[in-house]
């Protein structure tokens, strides 16, 4: 989850007078808000959620305070920390839209891919695989990340490389060496991705420990959104020429020189001739002339 490392505004101030409608004690406003007593003492300790109003020895809450502590649920059921919150929620004190800091937020940190991990058990994985997946392999394919064990299965985050890798290991090509290519792969292409996501760490850096100005959210969520298509478009266009390169250096150093060698062998060797081969004229001896 990104941070933007701001400044705590006044979100902690009290603002229970600004609240209008029901008034809730404690027990009544985490039954009403479908959380525990726990959880909105937590809250306001961490100053997520302004005290209650106290009148004599009890506290009481407002309507504020129930729409921010289901604000606060529905934010950690998305997948944000307590601090991704607090940070939010000091940005909408400071008058920030919650839809758009939202809207950020979700084009920085949302999957770039729409892939589906799907589960696996043994005996399926050693159809894919059959003796290739031996357990360094099987080992070495945990450590990359590429299976995560779930119990008696294995989860895998992305099916395609899983079988990509099981069809050429079935043609082949070795497991391990397949995985050695995997991991280094990896480690150029995040070298990569490191310098494509500072492109946009720029962006933000103008602003300091401050979050960019209320009008220039939509803005740099659009050019997030533009750069990470632009990005895979590059990537695979840049894998697609080095192997093409590459592909081309071995055709030159080992396909031609193959080619050359036969074509050399070709007249003095009839088992290399192929069907047709006519024999270049010799001149006559003397006893063809006789």
């Amino acid at each position: 989850m990104v941070s933007f490392r701001f400044k705590k505004s006044s979100a902690n101030k009290d603002t229970s007078t600004s609240g209008q409608g029901r008034e809730f004690t404690i027990d009544e406003l985490a039954r009403t808000a479908n959380t525990t007593v726990r959880n909105v003492r937590a809250y306001q300790d961490r100053g997520l959620l302004a005290p209650p109003e106290k009148r004599g020895r009890v506290g009481f809450y407002n309507e504020d305070h129930l729409s921010r502590l289901k604000l606060i649920g529905q934010m950690l059921g998305r997948g944000y920390t307590l601090s991704n919150i607090q940070e939010m929620l000091d940005a909408i004190d400071k008058g920030y839209d919650l839809r758009q800091l939202l809207g950020l937020t979700h084009a920085i940190t949302s999957p770039w891919t729409d892939e589906i991990p799907k589960n696996y058990n043994p005996v399926h994985l050693a159809t894919m695989f059959g003796t290739s997946l031996s357990r360094g392999a099987l080992a070495k394919t945990i450590e990359l990340g590429l299976l995560e064990p779930d119990g008696l299965r294995y989860r895998a985050p992305s099916p395609k490389i899983l079988h990509a890798g099981a069809e050429m290991a079935s043609a082949g090509l070795p497991l391990l060496d397949l995985l050695d290519l995997i991991a280094s792969l990896r480690g150029h292409l995040e070298s990569f991705c490191d310098q494509a996501v500072s492109l946009f760490v720029k962006e933000l850096d103008q602003y300091g420990d401050n979050l960019p100005p209320k009008e220039e959210l939509p803005r740099l969520a659009q050019l997030i959104w533009k750069i990470r298509p632009l990005a895979m478009t590059a990537i695979e266009s840049e894998v697609s020429r080095a192997l093409q390169k590459s592909a081309s250096k071995f055709v030159d150093e080992r396909i031609v020189g193959l080619i050359d060698k036969m074509a050399e062998e070709m007249p003095n060797n009839p088992a290399l001739q192929p069907t047709g081969w006519i024999q270049p004229d010799t001149p006559a001896t003397g006893e063809d002339k006789k």
